[in-house]
C-alpha cells in the first residue's frame, strides 16, 4: 500500500510539471499556476487513467509510470505541433489517430530524431514491464477498477455540473491552456464540441436569398463551368522570403486577367487543410462555427444544406470532386457524397508518382486530368478539386539533388503556378462560360523560411469567362482586389455564378 500510495504521489507531480512545460507558456494571471478547476480536472483525470492501468496490471508503479508516459507523449506531440504549425494540440486532433496509422509520414516529421527514439524506446520499454510486473493477485486489479470508477464518475460529474459550466466559453486555446492546462483544456473543448448545436437548413435560396437557385430568369447569367481549385500549401513565395525574383508568373497573369483577386485569411499554418476548405465549401464562419471550427469536416454532414454543391446541385449542375489522394483522409470518401458530389475521382485514377520528382501526385498532371473533364463536360458542371503536390514535409533529397526547404517548395509551386497558367488558356480554349477560382489553402510549414506567424494569409484569384475571353466585373477594391476569408470566397462564388455585381463580401 506504501509503495502504492507513493507511485501515486509522484505521477500526480510529475504530471503537473509535465503539463508546466506545455507549449505556449504564458502566465495565468502573473503566475505559471493553472486555475483551480484545470489543477481539479488534470487531477482527476491522472488518477483515472491510473486506476484503469491498475485494474488491468496489477501493479501500482507500472499504472503509475505508464500514466507518466501517457502524458510525456501528450507533451511532446503538442510542443511538436506547435512548433511547426503554430498551436497546441486539440481534442480534434484525437480524431485523427486513424489517419496517423495510415499516413504516418504527415505527422512524425514534426518530431526531431531524439524524440522518436525516446518515444520508441519508451514504448517498448513499458509494454514490457507491463507484461513483466503483472500482479496476478485480484485485491489491486479491484482496488484500480474503484479509483476508476470513483475518479472517473467525478470528472463527469464536474464536467457536467454548474460549477465549469463557464469555464471555456468560447474558443481561445491560447489563453484558456495558460489557464487550465493541456488535459483540461482538451476537456473542455471536447465538451463544447458536443453541445454545440447543428443550425438550421440552409434556405434554398443562394447565398443572400436574392434569386431562388431555380430560377429560371438567372440562368442567363450563370456559366457553364465552375472550376475551384483548392491548392495546397500554395503561397505567393514573395510574402514568404521578402525577395521579388521568386515572382510566380501565372499568378501574377492571373491577377491582371481577374474580376476579382486578393488575399485570402485563412487561419491555419503549416496543416489543417479541412478548415479553409470546409469555409470555401459550406460558407460559415470560424466565428458561427464555434468550437466546431477545429476540425468542421467532424460534423460536416449534418451541415450539408450549405455546401456549394448542395446548393449548385439544386440548381442543375452536375458536381465532381477531384483529389490525387487517399479520399478516406478527413472522410472525405464519405462526406463529399453526403453533400452532394455526384462523382468523387481519387488517386487510383491518376499515374504513379516518377520516383525523385516529389511525393504525390504532380499539379500539371492534375490539371491535365481537369482539362479532360472540362473537355468532357456535357452539361453544366460544378468541379471542385484539392490539389496535393505541394505538401509537405520539406526534406532533403525530396527532389533528386534537391537541399529540400526552400528549393524544394519553389520548384513544386513554380509547377501549380504553370499549372493555373495552363488552366486559363484551356478553359479559353473551350469558349464556354466558365468561372475559374483558385486559392491556396495555407501556407507552407518549412523550418526557417516560413514558420508560424500571425500573418497567414496565402492568395487567391477569381476569373469569368464568357466566349473563351476572360470578362472583368465591377469591384468594390481598386484592379479587381478584394481582400476575404475562406466562407466570403465561397459567397463570393455564389454571386458570381449569379452574375451578380461582385462587392465586397
Amino acid at each position: 500500500m506504501t509503495i502504492g500510495f507513493i507511485s501515486f504521489l509522484l505521477m500526480q507531480s510529475v504530471s503537473l510539471a509535465l503539463d508546466a512545460a506545455v507549449r505556449p507558456r504564458h502566465r495565468y494571471r502573473g503566475s505559471a499556476l493553472r486555475s483551480a478547476p484545470g489543477l481539479i480536472l488534470q487531477c482527476l483525470t491522472m488518477t483515472a487513467l491510473f486506476g484503469l492501468i491498475l485494474a488491468l496490471s496489477g501493479s501500482a508503479p507500472v499504472a503509475a509510470s505508464l500514466v507518466v508516459a501517457l502524458m510525456a507523449v501528450f507533451v511532446t506531440a503538442s510542443n511538436a505541433k506547435h512548433a511547426m504549425l503554430g498551436e497546441p494540440l486539440l481534442f480534434s486532433d484525437l480524431a485523427l489517430l486513424s489517419a496517423l496509422v495510415r499516413h504516418p509520414g504527415f505527422y512524425f516529421t514534426a518530431l526531431s530524431t531524439p524524440q522518436k527514439s525516446g518515444l520508441a524506446i519508451g514504448a517498448l520499454g513499458l509494454l514490457l514491464a507491463l507484461v513483466w510486473l503483472f500482479v496476478p493477485h485480484l485485491t489491486p486489479h479491484l482496488v484500480g477498477a474503484g479509483v476508476l470508477l470513483l475518479a472517473g464518475g467525478t470528472l463527469a460529474a464536474l464536467l457536467r455540473g454548474k460549477a465549469f459550466a463557464g469555464l471555456a466559453g468560447t474558443p481561445d486555446i491560447d489563453a484558456d491552456l495558460a489557464r487550465h492546462g493541456l488535459i483540461a483544456t482538451l476537456l473542455l473543448y471536447w465538451l463544447r464540441w458536443r453541445e454545440t448545436p447543428d443550425p438550421p437548413l440552409c434556405p434554398t435560396e443562394f447565398s443572400d436569398g436574392s434569386l431562388p437557385a431555380t430560377d429560371p430568369a438567372a440562368d442567363f447569367a450563370r456559366p457553364d463551368l465552375v472550376i475551384v481549385i483548392q491548392c495546397e500549401s500554395f503561397a505567393d513565395p514573395v510574402d514568404l522570403t521578402n525577395d521579388p525574383r521568386h515572382a510566380l508568373p501565372g499568378l501574377a497573369r492571373a491577377r491582371v486577367l481577374a474580376s476579382q483577386w486578393g488575399n485570402l485569411g485563412v487561419s491555419g499554418f503549416g496543416a489543417y487543410t479541412m478548415r479553409t476548405e470546409f469555409g470555401v465549401l459550406f460558407g460559415r464562419s470560424e466565428a458561427a462555427l464555434g468550437f466546431r471550427r477545429y476540425d468542421p469536416f467532424l460534423t460536416a454532414q449534418r451541415e450539408g444544406s450549405y455546401a456549394l454543391s448542395a446548393k449548385l446541385g439544386a440548381s442543375g449542375y452536375g458536381c465532381l470532386f477531384v483529389h490525387p489522394h487517399d479520399l478516406r483522409f478527413y472522410g472525405r470518401d464519405q462526406m463529399m457524397p453526403a453533400i452532394g458530389f455526384d462523382r468523387l475521382i481519387g488517386e487510383e485514377h491518376f499515374p504513379p508518382v516518377v520516383p525523385g520528382t516529389g511525393r504525390y501526385v504532380a499539379d500539371r498532371t492534375l490539371g491535365a486530368s481537369l482539362r479532360t473533364l472540362i473537355d468532357d463536360a456535357a452539361e453544366p458542371t460544378f468541379l471542385y478539386a484539392v490539389t496535393m503536390e505541394n505538401h509537405g514535409p520539406w526534406m532533403k533529397d525530396r527532389l533528386t539533388g534537391s537541399p529540400g526547404g526552400l528549393d524544394a517548395y519553389l520548384h513544386h509551386v513554380r509547377n501549380s503556378d504553370t499549372m493555373l497558367t495552363e488552366l486559363i488558356d484551356g478553359l479559353a480554349d473551350t469558349r464556354r462560360s466558365a468561372l475559374l477560382v483558385f486559392f491556396g489553402d495555407h501556407r507552407p510549414s518549412i523550418p526557417g523560411v516560413a514558420e508560424p506567424d500571425p500573418v497567414r494569409h496565402t492568395p487567391y484569384v477569381m476569373l469569368r469567362f464568357v466566349d473563351g475571353k476572360p470578362v472583368p466585373a465591377p469591384v468594390a477594391g481598386a484592379d479587381g482586389r478584394i481582400d476575404l476569408t475562406p466562407d466570403q470566397l465561397h459567397h463570393a462564388i455564389l454571386r458570381a455564378v449569379r452574375g451578380a455585381s461582385v462587392t465586397s463580401a
